[in-house]
């Protein structure tokens, strides 16, 4: 959440404005396709391939098929692009993909004769697939196919590139065969709703399905699923294969798992309609609040924040001097009372300084043992994740339904993703909430410290405005959240954020048309989402300093909402 947020600026999301959907599936081979690109998977280093000077290299980990894939290094200015120019047939269609991750990834392809193309994605942590198609003109017979990622970003990686279509001349790859059986399937996480799976990455896969006692239940890009929808104590048979153009593996062998009893619950208390504020551990300047001075129209109240500590996944708790609590005491006492009001009080994680990393099956188990510890500790409800600096889908998803198993159906259990992570339900912020959306209350996201940003029509929008609030909450309606984990995030004041600030009638406005249809700017839903959870602010201290003006304004709208 802000203390001093640096500012994502809207030409991202102009460039992007194309590239919204990066998760298309790639078109059927016909026979005679093959991948014309040569050196597809740098196994012989850089051959074949053009990078700027000194931002492109090849490494041994991590790959995502054979032994060596590219790292870009871009810099403050330059994207770190690497090319190459393929040999194609004229008037003919053409699958591009590749295997990415890390920081601003983009593939696309240029001079093919018709309308180039591109797509892209706002990062990950582990492999994902980008893909896009092209046509080439009546007298194309040579295309330049790209990556690159983005000024003055992290390092990215790309691996297994394929321009899959009809031969140019120039020969390529072998014509495309089946993919191999997925091996090392094995059950992580369950719940009493879901099974976490995972498996092994098998090369020219460009996708996976999975089958719950012999029928297929999902189709993913990646080598982990979560199955939901389960019964509680129930044993499930699940076996994956792997796909690509040329068709589907033989299925695995099968793995079986067995629901829990209890847990999940997505919500415990919270009302139909809630409103969110966070709670300032600390002085920053705004009016210093002990929990009993939270108004009564904050519903959930967002203690920020946890600590890391130098064990991987794990946080811990201090409570500030400077917020006036005698004793440890003396604030467990406020979170029991706020409970006894019918409040939750959860422990928020992260922050715009927050360092806490979980990317591996030890650091989740750390994660949830501790996080649940501080639950019991101090009697918070749950936590909420505001990682602003990244986060691990696969891992983090693991962890959340762990500390979901041991807290049971009370959990409440809360995200405050920046905008540019719910852009595509592809990022890994997106990915998190889809993946414990069994257990998941509300994603608050932070509309503001923004800069411009797409809407779910594929137009540009501008913070501080009505439409952008609804146009980007409908990506998350129509991305697979229910109404109910919806929430609106932005700043009790001025003071509250380095930009984005709306009116409390802004909100209420955008309140009204994603449920009313009603109050809309430019921009109106398709349809209206009346479930819709609430709103959330940072932070009841800045509310307490301009006078509670955004509770008392944004409370009754949210607690009269249909």
């Amino acid at each position: 959440m802000d203390r001093a947020r640096r500012w994502i600026k809207g030409a991202l999301a102009v460039t992007a404005a194309a590239a919204l959907g990066v998760t298309a599936l790639a078109t059927t081979a016909q026979a005679a396709d093959i991948n014309v690109a040569k050196n597809a998977g740098f196994e012989s280093d850089l051959s074949n391939w053009t990078c700027s000077a000194g931002t492109g290299s090849v490494v041994g980990s991590p790959v995502h098929g054979g032994a060596k894939a590219l790292k870009g290094t871009p810099t403050a200015q330059d994207t770190a692009p690497c090319s190459q120019a393929v040999a194609v047939k004229p008037n003919s269609t053409y699958t591009l993909s590749s295997w990415v991750q890390g920081s601003y990834v983009y593939l696309g392809a240029s001079g093919t004769g018709t309308t180039d193309v591109s797509t892209w994605t706002p990062g990950s942590s582990g492999w994902q697939q980008l893909s896009t198609t092209f046509t080439t003109g009546a007298n194309t017979t040579s295309v330049t196919v790209y990556t690159h990622g983005w000024y003055g970003q992290g390092a990215y990686y790309a691996d297994d590139v394929s321009v899959l279509g009809p031969d140019g001349g120039g020969g390529g790859g072998d014509p495309v065969v089946v993919p191999a059986v997925p091996a090392g399937l094995a059950a992580g996480t369950a719940t009493s709703s879901s099974v976490d799976l995972s498996w092994n990455a098998v090369s020219g896969a460009t996708g996976y399905n999975v089958y719950r006692d012999g029928s297929k239940v999902a189709s993913v890009g990646g080598a982990s699923a979560t199955v939901t929808g389960l019964a509680a104590a129930t044993s499930y048979s699940f076996q994956v294969s792997a796909t690509n153009s040329a068709g589907e593996s033989a299925k695995s062998a099968a793995v079986t798992a067995r629901t829990a009893t209890s847990g999940g619950g997505g919500g415990g208390t919270v009302p139909k309609h809630a409103v969110t504020g966070y709670w300032q551990n600390f002085n920053n300047g705004a009016t210093v609040q002990k929990l009993r001075d939270v108004p009564s129209q904050y519903d959930i109240i967002a203690v920020s924040f946890a600590d890391a500590t130098s064990t991987p996944g794990q946080i811990s708790f201090t409570l500030d001097p400077a917020v006036g609590y005698a004793s440890a005491a003396d604030f467990k006492a406020d979170i029991a009372a706020k409970q006894a009001a019918g409040k939750s009080v959860i422990l928020s994680v992260g922050g715009e300084k927050g360092s806490v990393s979980v990317n591996s099956d030890a650091s989740a188990t750390a994660f949830a043992d501790s996080a649940y510890s501080l639950m019991q500790q101090y009697g918070f409800d749950g936590v909420d994740i505001d990682l602003e600096n990244g986060l691990n889908s696969t891992y983090m998803s693991k962890a959340l339904h762990q500390l979901s198993a041991k807290a049971g159906a009370k959990l409440v259990l809360t995200m405050a993703p920046q905008t540019i992570d719910m852009q595509s339900t592809s990022g890994e912020y997106f990915k998190t909430a889809l993946n414990v959306k069994d257990i998941l209350t509300v994603v608050n996201m932070q509309y503001y410290n923004s800069g411009s940003m797409l809407g779910c029509d594929g137009k540009v929008y501008s913070q501080g405005s009505v439409d952008f609030l609804t146009a980007l909450a409908c990506i998350q309606l129509e991305g697979g959240l229910d109404p109910s984990q919806v929430g609106l995030g932005v700043p009790a004041s001025t003071r509250g954020a380095g930009s984005g600030y709306v009116d409390p009638s802004v909100v209420n406005n955008a309140l009204d048309c994603l449920t009313r249809g009603t109050g809309c700017g430019s921009f109106k839903p398709a349809r209206t989402y009346p479930g819709l959870r609430g709103a959330m602010t940072w932070s009841t201290n800045w509310d307490a300093t301009a006078g509670n003006a955004w509770s008392n304004s944004v409370g009754p709208k949210v607690h009269s909402l249909p």
